[in-house]
C-alpha cells in the first residue's frame, strides 16, 4: 500500500469523502457534524493524505494545523472494502509521524460518541490518546468525544 499527498479531487477519493458525511450525517445532527468538505480540505492549514493499493482507493485522513505546537486529525476513514486490514493504523501512523515531525506538541481529534464510534476510539487509545475537554473552537456536545495524544511522551 502507497501513502499519497494529496488527489483530493480523484473520483474515488470525492466518493469515500461523501460517504463519510453521508455516516456522519446518520449519526448527529448537522450541527454535531465536523468533518471538512472538500474546500476545507484544501485549506493551506491542512494536509491530506490518501493510502492506495495500486489502483483502489484504501483509506484516508487529513491533518489540520490549529497553531504551531497542536494540530488535529480530520476526514480519517477507511473504504468498505479495506475494513480491518490495518488501513486505520497505516494512516494514523503517518500522521502521528507528520505531527512529529512539524514540532506540534500535542495531536487531537473529534470523533462521535455513540456505539458505531467504538471501534475508532478504541483505534485512538491504542495510540495513545487519552479523552480530554473541547479543543480549539468546539463545545461540550452529547455527540462528540474528543481525544489529545501528548507528542513529547509519544
Amino acid at each position: 500500500m502507497q501513502i499519497k499527498l494529496g488527489l483530493l479531487r480523484d473520483t474515488q477519493v470525492l466518493a469515500l469523502l461523501q460517504a463519510h458525511h453521508e455516516d456522519m450525517a446518520s449519526h448527529s445532527p448537522p450541527e454535531s457534524v465536523h468533518a471538512l468538505d472538500v474546500s476545507g480540505l484544501e485549506a493551506d492549514d491542512v494536509s491530506f493524505w490518501s493510502l492506495w493499493r495500486k489502483d483502489e482507493l484504501a483509506g484516508c485522513g487529513a491533518l489540520k494545523q490549529l497553531d504551531t505546537a497542536h494540530g488535529e486529525i480530520k476526514s480519517m476513514r477507511t473504504s468498505n472494502k479495506f475494513l480491518r486490514q490495518g488501513v486505520a493504523q497505516m494512516l494514523l501512523d503517518h500522521i502521528i509521524s507528520e505531527a512529529r515531525l512539524r514540532g506540534y506538541q500535542r495531536l487531537s481529534l473529534e470523533t462521535g460518541s455513540m456505539a458505531a464510534f467504538i471501534p475508532a476510539r478504541k483505534l485512538y487509545q491504542q495510540f495513545g490518546f487519552k479523552e480530554c475537554e473541547p479543543f480549539g473552537d468546539y463545545k461540550q456536545d452529547p455527540y462528540s468525544s474528543f481525544m489529545t495524544l501528548s507528542l513529547t511522551s509519544y
